[in-house]
This record gives structure tokens, C-alpha cells and sequence, in this order.
């Protein structure tokens, strides 16, 4: 019986319109698996089709959608997140969402994928930015906290799965100490400090799309581009 040849590698297409594509690239380069990695910098249609997934990377998310509408790829990008991994980090995550809060005046277009609500720039302005170490589940050497770097990073604010979306697996939450002030008004009958708190989540998985409102390309940690392609890329293609 003939045998079907296994392919050996796999592309991944980073959105590079604005922002920190580069530093993607990078990271993803780096990393050594058993398939090859082909990266795609996506700057047009073409491109995307070449990709079994995608990076949505840091950057200015209203730019970002902006430049894809012109290069004409909000439409594809939409089809593309219905069959193939995606991943958004800060302005990706916000891309990501279904539906946000604080958005410039006249609206934010989104792709949406991820059952979520987050407030843009919700720990504030360029001056409030900082870093972190976080605790993330089913990273490589996940006793190791990972170096989150917040920049102008967009607040969860809610999980709205529907009945027929895929579960939401939290990976990593930060301390509620660490909330901006405008996000730790709560009512007196709201605890805060309560481990279910959405706005605490900082990395997020549901299906084989990846959110995290920080920026791993911009450490020297190459464990969430791992997990990224091992488990919500690879996994999906084998």
C-alpha cells in the first residue's frame, strides 16, 4: 500500500503592517523542533495563503487594522481564524477579541476568534508600562516564571464563550496588586483578589488560538513561540 509522505514543515505567517514583527521573527527562528519552520512576513494576500498560522504582533491595534483593510486583508484574516491557529500578542490580542472598551474615537474593526472583551490600553499610558514575572501553565520548564514585559497592554475584562465555542483554558494570571487603578474599583460585595477575576488573566487559549496581552518577542525567552507552534500549530496539523 502506497503511503501518504508526511510534510516536514510548517509556515507560519507573522502580520507585519506595524509593530514588532521583526522581534517575532526572531523568536521563532530560534526555536528547534523536529519540523522546519518557514516564516512568512504577510503584507498581502498572497502571503496569507501561503500560512497554516499566524502571528498578530505588538504594535498600534488601529494602525494595524487600518493597514490591513487598505492591503485588503480584514476579510481573510476573519476566514483565515475560523480553520487555523492564530496568535495575538498585545495589539494582536486586542485584534483578537470580540469586543473592547476605550476604543479611539471611531471605533476599533476587530477579526475577533477569542470569546473575550478587553479595555485598549487598560494599564494605562506609555509612562505606566512594566514587567513581571508570571507563572504560565504548560510552558517548557514551566517552574520557570516567564518575563512578561506590559506595554500600554490591553485588560481582559470578561470570557463570553458561547455553548458552541471552544473552552477557555487560562495559562497565566497576574497579581491583583499589580491592576491599574482604574481597573481595582470594585463594588463592596466584589473581592478583588478573587482568582476568578478575568481582568487578573494576562495569556489565554482557547481552541488553537493564543492571547497574551503582554510581549514574549520582546524577552530572550523562546518558550510561548514554542508553545505556540507545539501545541496549537503543530497539534493541529498532525
Amino acid at each position: 500500500m502506497q503511503q501518504t509522505a508526511v510534510r516536514q514543515d510548517v509556515t507560519i505567517g507573522i502580520l507585519a503592517l506595524q509593530g514588532a514583527f521583526a522581534e517575532h521573527q526572531v523568536m521563532l527562528q530560534k526555536l528547534s523542533l523536529k519540523r522546519r519552520v518557514v516564516i512568512v512576513l504577510v503584507r498581502t494576500l498572497e502571503d496569507l495563503q501561503k500560512c497554516d498560522a499566524m502571528v498578530i504582533p505588538g504594535g498600534e491595534s488601529t494602525t494595524i487594522a487600518l493597514l490591513a483593510r487598505l492591503a485588503g486583508l480584514l476579510e481573510p484574516l476573519r476566514e483565515f481564524l475560523k480553520t487555523k491557529p492564530v496568535w495575538g500578542t498585545c495589539a494582536g490580542a486586542i485584534l483578537l477579541a470580540q469586543s473592547i472598551e476605550g476604543a479611539k474615537k471611531g471605533g476599533q474593526e476587530l477579526l475577533g476568534g477569542i470569546s473575550v472583551t478587553v479595555e485598549r490600553n487598560g494599564w494605562g499610558s506609555q509612562v505606566e508600562s512594566f514587567e513581571a514575572p508570571l507563572e504560565v501553565e504548560g510552558l517548557r520548564e514551566s517552574n520557570r516564571p516567564f518575563h512578561g514585559v506590559f506595554i500600554r497592554a490591553p485588560v481582559i475584562l470578561s470570557l463570553s464563550p458561547s455553548p458552541s465555542d471552544p473552552p477557555i483554558q487560562v495559562l497565566s494570571r497576574i497579581s491583583a496588586s499589580l491592576l491599574p487603578s482604574s481597573q481595582t474599583i470594585v463594588s463592596p460585595d466584589e473581592d478583588d483578589t478573587d482568582p476568578r477575576d478575568a481582568r487578573t488573566i494576562v495569556a489565554l487559549r482557547q481552541g488553537h488560538h493564543l492571547l497574551t496581552t503582554f510581549h514574549p518577542e520582546l524577552t530572550k525567552d523562546d518558550r510561548f513561540h514554542d508553545y505556540f507552534v507545539r501545541e496549537c500549530v503543530l497539534l493541529t496539523l498532525s
